[in-house]
């Protein structure tokens, strides 16, 4: 499986051509790829978005996308780590939920890394801290090959989020790693972390 960090400041339509060039790879029995990248400010509508929870209060300077991804409306910007993980599960023998479940043991094996401890929630996909989620998950599968991925709030402008109902979801809020730490969080220690995890699942990761 290969690495791709491209950085700071992607383009959401960029990051999404991307993932599409990896699919079309990995379905014809290629390389998978992980992407670790922060995007330019977006909020991204997912399959199920409802129109409601995209707020006229919201920022107008802030791109709006409809997406493929699986789930309602969330936001991407600088300072979270979105990992857009293209697999072909077909070809790993992984099932849905058992490579969504590989999403989320990552992400909190991440985070208690840095000593906090996140939690599942059964009735909406994510990782949370109490009561505010910290991760956000939405994927696509076509071809058998999996696509889009997760969202890590590492140190992002959490005032974004007032611009949406985060993942559809009224009576729950959102956190930060830098929000639970009280402390500046750096982002390519969070990145080594999240590479950890995943390895230790049984990838491993070449840069490219």
């Amino acid at each position: 499986m290969t690495l791709r960090d491209p950085g700071s400041n992607i383009p959401y339509a960029t990051a999404l051509a991307w993932q599409e060039e990896a699919l079309a790879t990995a379905a014809a029995g290629g390389d998978d790829t992980l992407f670790l990248l922060e995007h330019t400010p977006v909020y991204t509508l997912g399959r199920s978005a409802q129109p409601a929870n995209l707020l006229a209060t919201r920022d107008p300077s802030i791109e709006v996308v409809a997406t493929t991804r699986g789930g309602d409306v969330t936001y991407h910007g600088p300072g979270q780590l979105v990992g857009y993980p293209v697999i072909n599960l077909r070809r790993r023998g992984l099932l849905l939920l058992e490579y969504l479940r590989l999403l989320e043991d990552a992400l909190l094996h991440t985070l208690a890394h840095f000593g906090i401890a996140g939690n599942r929630d059964p009735r909406n996909r994510g990782i949370w801290v109490g009561n505010d989620k910290i991760a956000a998950i939405g994927v696509r599968v076509s071809r058998g090959v999996s696509m889009h991925g997760f969202a890590l709030n590492v140190d992002p402008d959490m005032t974004h989020y007032a611009g949406i109902i985060p993942c559809g979801i009224s009576n729950a809020g959102v956190t930060s790693m830098r929000l639970q730490l009280g402390r500046p969080v750096d982002m390519d220690a969070v990145k080594r972390a999240c590479i950890q995890a995943f390895t230790e699942r049984g990838f491993s990761y070449p840069r490219k």
